[in-house]
């Protein structure tokens, strides 16, 4: 299993903020019932930190309506000797 950071952005009205908080939870999905909401501090958007087999089957956890802006990254905690050897992993 891999983990995934899933952002979902949503407008910046009451109405967009009550549909997108509505919408997450009536999915019945346990991923989505715990995201994390930054609209009380004027960043309207969802976070989600899930663990599944890809990139594909994150962006499935999203309600459709949402797929299309979200943002998907993967993620990944460096062991010491990645780190010393980091730039194997960058291009630039």
């Amino acid at each position: 299993m891999e983990k995934y950071l899933i952002e979902v952005p949503h407008d910046a009205t009451d109405l967009a903020c009550l549909n997108a908080v509505r919408i997450f939870m009536q999915t019945g999905s346990h991923f989505l019932r715990k995201a994390e909401w930054g609209c009380h501090d004027g960043e309207h958007k969802a976070w989600l930190i899930v663990e599944v087999e890809n990139k594909d089957e994150a962006r499935q956890i999203v309600p459709s309506l949402f797929r299309p802006d979200a943002k998907i990254v993967k993620l990944h905690t460096y062991s010491r000797e990645e780190m010393e050897n980091i730039r194997k992993f960058h291009t630039v």
